[in-house]
């Protein structure tokens, strides 16, 4: 029966082109990688390679092959990092809640870097309004938070502030709202306001309610995309709308009241006394520079 050293042979012949050249690479001579391909190629009945050329060339029937012995040594070396992985005290899983307006680009390279170091831990993303993310980390139902900053501490938690997010108040096109050169909070009472809040009701510190009618939402991409319709205005992260006010399918509101950016805190919860191995350690420090290159306002 083949094995992956066989394999190996096989795949680093193709890549370097020969088999002297695999030679060296695996640091054979070259009659053992011959025989080792020989041998591989009585094993699954089939002609790998056409030797009747100066150099060996793949027949269709190596070319097709070929996939399968790559995944095979892929999934060995997966595998391998796994096993590492468990033998280094990394956890079994990492459970993370996220404030879905905070997937910023940055994000996504954190969690891929994260993937890339730790095969043998997998991440579970909870998506969660913020005024819910504390309880959702309290309670066990994640090992780490990322969220708008609550104003009251909670003596349960550990809390990192790491940076802010710009919001802007947008409404639809549609909306008389949006042929209001300079709005005032006067303004704005009959208009309907669509604002975050979490599943207890809770609403998200600092923002504030300035229509008399008010719709409630727990995603701040729900949010958007009824603003967009003209249900209502709201304020919503820059980054979330950024592109639909380039696109004309928002307008972005100007408050007489608004000196400068409305940017909420942001930050990091983990439940205190828990204990925190080595991938949780490094996803914390790694979420602190989410906003790294972001001048905080």
């Amino acid at each position: 029966m083949y094995n992956l050293e066989q394999l190996r042979m096989f795949v680093e012949t193709v890549d370097a082109g020969s088999f002297s050249a695999c030679a060296r690479k695996v640091g054979k001579v070259q009659s053992a990688v011959s025989q080792g391909i020989a041998n591989l190629e009585i094993d699954l009945d089939t002609q790998l390679f056409d030797r009747s050329t100066r150099k060996p060339q793949l027949t269709k029937e190596g070319e097709r092959l070929l996939i399968y012995a790559r995944s095979v040594l892929q999934q060995v070396q997966e595998m391998n990092a796994v096993a590492k992985g468990i033998n280094l005290g990394e956890e079994t899983s990492i459970k993370i809640a996220i404030e879905d307006a905070l997937f910023v680009p940055r994000l996504s390279q954190i969690l891929l870097s994260f993937g890339e170091k730790f095969k043998a831990t997998p991440l579970k993303i909870i998506s969660a309004a913020s005024p819910d993310i504390a309880a959702i980390v309290k309670e066990g139902k994640a090992d780490i938070g990322l969220m708008f900053l609550e104003v009251e501490i909670d003596k349960h938690l550990v809390q990192h502030y790491i940076g802010n997010l710009p919001f802007v108040a947008v409404c639809s096109p549609k909306s008389e709202l949006s042929t209001i050169e300079e709005l005032t909070m006067h303004d704005l009472i009959p208009y309907r306001q669509i604002m975050l809040h979490g599943q207890e009701g809770e609403g998200l510190d600092l923002m504030s309610q300035f229509s008399t009618e008010v719709w409630w939402g727990t995603s701040f991409y729900a949010i958007k995309e009824l603003v967009v319709h003209g249900v209502g205005w709201a304020y919503l992260p820059s980054s979330l709308v950024a592109d639909s006010i380039t696109r004309g399918n928002l307008i972005d509101l100007n408050m007489s009241f608004d000196h400068k950016p409305w940017s909420p805190l942001v930050e990091i919860v983990t439940a205190k006394n828990r204990s925190i191995g080595p991938g949780l350690t490094w996803l914390t420090k790694e979420l602190k520079t989410l906003f790294a290159d972001r001048t905080c306002d």
